[in-house]
Order: C-alpha cells, then structure tokens, then sequence
C-alpha cells in the first residue's frame, strides 16, 4: 500500500474532529478485539460496548486511515450486484435475506448518525445511477424493476429528469434511489468511534498487530508497546489488510483484488455556479465501462472521482481527464482547479460480494465489499457484534472457506492501466 504522499485528501480538511485517543500502551485483557478502526470495526465496536461486553479496537494508523475515509460518501442501498443477481449467485435463502437487510441499511446509518449526533454533513435525499447510452438505460430500468418488486422506493427517470436532478446534460436516463444519501465518511467514522468510546469500548490507534497466537483458549495479538489478550476476535481491516505473523488470519489479502478509485476536489464555487449542480443534493455514480461519479459537499465544492491511482503515472492521466470531464459535464463552472486530490483502495472479490470467514474458534473475519462501504460495514459491524454474543444466526452471510486468487495481481493492475488508457484518450474532442 502506498503512503499518503501522493494524497491530500478533502476528507481529512472537512471532517468533524476525531475523538482523542493514542497507541496501546502496556498489556492489556478484553472479552472481544477488533483489527481495523473503519465502518465495520468501529461499528462491530459500537454495538459491542452497547451490549456491555468489552472490547478494545486495534488500528495500525488512524480512524478511518483505510477505504472509510478515502471514498465518495454514498450511502447506497444494497451491494454492487442487482437484488436478483444476488440471488442468483447465493441462493434465495441468503439472498433474499442479504437483498433485504442491506436494502434496509441507509435507513439504519441514518438512524445512528440522528442517535448519536454524529456531524458528517448527512443528507437522506436519494442518490442517483446515471445512464450512460441505451446501455446504460436498460441497466438502470432493469435495476428499478427489481427493487420496486421489492417495494423498494426507487423510480427510473428520463434523460430530461436526469439532467434536471444533476444540472448536467448528456446522461440517457438514471435510477433515483430514495433510500440512499451521502455523508462526509470519514467525518461518520469519526462520529461512530466517539459513539463507541461513549459506550465504553477501548480505541488504540497507530497500533498495528505485529504477532498473533494461541494461548490456551485466549487469543494474544502483540504490538509494538503491549498485548492484547482476548477471548475472541474480530479482523476488520478489508482491502487494508496486512500480514500478521504466527497465524493465517490476514488470508482475506490473498483473496481480494485491490482496485483504486481517485477523486478530485474543487475550491467551493460560487453559490450561483454551486446551486446549479445538484440542486437537490444527489450524489451519484455512471454506467460507464470506467465507472465515474461525482457530488458536492456542505462548502460548495464539486467532488469528481473515477477507477484509477494517483501515483505519478496515474496522476498525468486522471487529472487532464477530470478537468475535461467538469468542462464536458459543467461548462458554466469555467476554468477548474483543484484543491484537494485523493485516492483508497476498493476490495474487490470474485464474485462481487463480501467473504465472511472464521478460520478458527472464536475468530472471525470480514472483507470485499466491492466499493460498498458505508452501509454495508455498518450493518455487518452490528451482525458481527451479535456473533461474538453467541448469536449465529445474526450474520446473513454464510461462513465460507478461505480463498486465494493468484492473479489477483494482473486483476489489479490490469484495472489501473486499463483506467489510466482510457482516461488518457476520453473528451479529447468535443
């Protein structure tokens, strides 16, 4: 994984201060440990401490150091997949079950973010599939069929619709999704850390696990300065997963296929250029073949991100081509310049739904939400809670054996060169 010197992230400028907390000092006992300080951990956490059991929260950088405070800030409702696809790949059992709960999850993100007063510029007002050619249409429509079979409130619009609800022309159609909405992410991992400190859960942060092992039926993860002794664990850290020595629990790593997704971020515009882009506070993503989304923040500025690294050869293709999309989509927004410039990593598996394993008593781990974070990791952060409890049937994924996908390599690289090409050549002309 990269460091942050190729980034300079708008979420860390914006968001609402993180809650104060420091490195594990000294060794230390719990009931439950959690790796990893993003939505899933910090929500396994959250739930946990509500419960009364006592758990300490393990991060080898920072809250929200990984993929919950590098993306776009969509709530969205369900995963990647369409509701029957899903189905289709796991069974109706699970998932009808996964298609239901993770449908219902916006709602449950925005219930917590009223509970506990979190500030991250939260906004429950839809968000938007934009149609990119007759393609594009009858993926949308086709999405809209299937959840409003589910009663889902969710309505495929016109292009004319369309290109009222984002002020930009040039989009066939889209799906407005009622559900969903968008929040400032890492001002919401901020915001679920405080909550679960409140609660009485334990954060360590810049403290990585540098060893794992058995000890009876305790589980002892040391640090650079102390132990944990657990009696279970939760491993949370998805696509930012590391190796931990001892034992194989970091093995989501060898199953995932990293994906960087990069974002670009306007100074705030003026308010009668600013009120014409989104008027009503969308959010929104394409169709595209090279997946493209952009949004504002609570200041005005237009955010606009697609696949690709913003390493010094990603970075000459994905600005150039950012700029040239503002001015294909915005033309009244003028000469743009960007303030802030960023990019995370997006876990993604092979068959575009999360992989939930335990690879030994009382250890648990989850990864590969396929660039579906926010509500997904909350709702399987409180699902994993309830397993530690003793409640099985809490989770709605079913436990699977541990893989490995040995181009995951080739995969990850073919999807930033193949970005970076077609971000290269794109709104050239015209």
């Amino acid at each position: 994984m990269r460091n942050d010197k190729t980034n300079k992230n708008l979420w860390t400028h914006s968001a609402s201060p993180a809650p104060e907390t420091s490195a594990l000092a000294g060794d230390t006992t719990c009931q439950v440990a959690v790796i990893g300080g993003g939505f899933t951990g910090l929500s396994t956490a959250l739930h946990l401490a509500e419960a009364g059991v006592d758990c300490v929260v393990l991060e080898a950088n920072r809250i929200g150091f990984g993929g919950s405070g590098r993306n776009v800030g969509l709530v969205n409702a369900g995963m990647w997949m369409r509701p029957d696809d899903i189905i289709e790949t796991v069974g109706e059992t699970v998932g009808g079950r996964l298609v239901s709960e993770l449908g219902d999850g916006p709602s449950y993100v925005f219930d917590l973010i009223e509970k506990h007063a979190i500030q991250c510029e939260a906004v429950q007002n839809g968000t938007l599939h934009l149609a990119v050619g007759e393609s594009g249409v009858r993926e949308v429509e086709t999405r809209a069929a299937q959840w409003q079979r589910r009663g889902a409130p969710v309505e495929a619009l016109s292009a004319a619709k369309a290109a009222e609800l984002t002020g930009a022309a040039g989009f066939a159609g889209a799906l407005l999704d009622r559900r969903a909405g968008t929040v400032q992410p890492l001002g919401y991992a901020h915001g679920l850390a405080r909550a679960a400190l409140a609660a009485g859960a334990r954060i360590a942060t810049g403290t990585a696990v540098t060893e794992a092992r058995r000890d009876g039926e305790s589980i002892v993860l040391r640090t650079a300065r102390g132990e944990v002794r657990a009696d279970k664990l939760v491993i949370a850290s998805n696509a930012y997963s590391g190796v931990v020595p001892s034992m194989n629990w970091s093995a989501h790593r060898n199953e995932l296929v990293p994906m960087y997704y990069f974002q670009f971020a306007t100074a705030p515009l003026p308010a009668e250029v600013a009120s014409r882009i989104l008027p009503q506070g969308h959010g929104c993503w394409d169709t595209g073949m090279v997946m493209t989304s952009f949004r504002t923040d609570q200041a005005g500025r237009l955010i606009y991100g697609s696949i690709g690294s913003l390493d010094a050869l990603g970075r000459i293709a994905h600005e150039p081509f950012a700029r040239r999309a503002i001015r294909k989509l915005f033309p009244f927004v003028g000469k743009v310049d960007f303030d802030f410039w960023w990019d995370g990593q997006i876990g993604m598996t092979a068959n575009n739904l999360p992989s939930f394993h335990q690879p030994e008593k009382n250890v648990w781990s989850i990864a590969g939400y396929s660039g579906r974070g926010i509500s997904p990791g909350t709702v399987f952060g409180k699902a994993l809670a309830q397993v530690t409890m003793g409640n099985a049937d809490a989770m709605m994924l079913p436990v699977t054996d541990t893989g490995s996908d040995n181009l995951r390599a080739a995969k990850s690289a073919f999807y930033d060169i193949g970005a970076a090409a077609k971000h290269f050549i794109d709104h050239r002309l015209g």
